[in-house]
């Protein structure tokens, strides 16, 4: 068994236990990540860029590390390989808590309770649900399932596929680092600089093969690819915009408008202005979606670290 055919099995066993299990609700391995982060934070934090990006390198390096070491001591069992990996890619993607957060807020929409869509709305994204209507809600759904089926599937199985279990471990570390101290808020303008940049880096190719995924997976391939033309760059994230566009054209829907985080509104632009808006129907369509893409992105990362690794023999 090659070292494609050990990360294709073990990538696809992983990704077979998120489809199964979702994520545990205590002791996931991102919270401790997490845990172990702010720690750290703790530790170095001063209003400088210098001390973020140690910071960065001793959080996101240490995971690289840990999966490198873990990768090289099971590496004479190529049954071991495989479990660490599936083990790996288990504890890295969220494609399934993704779904079931979308579809949790959807229901209680469709039961006419906007207050409990607002209480289950910061579980998916960091807006403030306070000032979203039914309509604002489930927009904010679709936009949180576009961006984190990069985020939380695709952009994992692209560094699994460049690096084995390193790459979805390093790939993990730098999401999460940008999610805790990537944000534009006073203590973390500066400290939290190196992450938000190694999180645009990092989300480069993922965001651009969901994007290319979603268009030909979805019910309009053709709208896809125009609202991604069209519209992307006018997004203020360099990833979110080439996936939230597609997502846009390929469900007919128009994403943007207002929206507040941590009490500070902007006004962002329309991703598919030709659109309807959102309705809630559209979250279901949209997790559907982001489930084929998350399939096709395992296909795709597989096949073309299979053909990479041919090419090197």
């Amino acid at each position: 068994m090659g070292a494609d055919r050990t990360y294709a099995y073990g990538a696809a066993a992983g990704l077979l236990g998120d489809l199964l299990l979702g994520d545990p609700h205590r002791g996931h391995p991102v919270a401790v990540f997490g845990r172990a982060a702010g720690a750290v934070e703790g530790a170095l934090w001063h209003d400088h860029r210098g001390w973020g990006a140690l910071h960065t390198t001793v959080c996101a390096g240490g995971a690289v590390a840990l999966g490198a070491l873990a990768a090289y001591a099971v590496r004479p069992c190529r049954t071991a390989s495989v479990a660490l990996t599936a083990a790996a890619t288990w504890a890295v993607v969220g494609g399934t808590s993704l779904a079931r957060e979308a579809r949790t807020v959807a229901r209680a929409l469709e039961a006419g309770d906007v207050a409990a869509a607002r209480t289950r709305l910061p579980h998916l994204c960091g807006r403030d649900p306070q000032a979203l209507d039914a309509d604002g809600i489930a927009r904010a759904v679709v936009e949180s399932v576009a961006e984190n089926t990069s985020d939380a599937v695709v952009g994992a199985l692209v560094w699994g596929a460049v690096a084995g279990v390193p790459g979805l471990l390093g790939f993990r570390a730098v999401n999460t680092l940008d999610a805790m101290v990537g944000h534009k808020s006073p203590r973390h303008r500066r400290f939290g600089w190196a992450s938000a940049r190694l999180d645009d880096v990092a989300g480069w190719p993922g965001a651009r093969l969901t994007a290319v995924l979603a268009a030909a997976a979805g019910p309009d391939p053709r709208g896809a690819v125009r609202a991604w033309r069209a519209d992307a760059r006018k997004h203020p994230s360099p990833n979110a915009g080439p996936v939230e566009a597609s997502f846009a054209g390929a469900l007919g829907v128009r994403l943007g408008g207002t929206l507040s985080y941590d009490g500070r509104v902007e006004h962002r632009p329309m991703l598919n202005g030709g659109g309807r808006p959102v309705r809630t129907a559209d979250i279901d369509r949209a997790v559907r979606l982001s489930r084929r893409v998350g399939l096709l992105a395992l296909g795709a990362t597989v096949a073309a670290r299979a053909l990479v690794k041919g090419r090197g023999k």
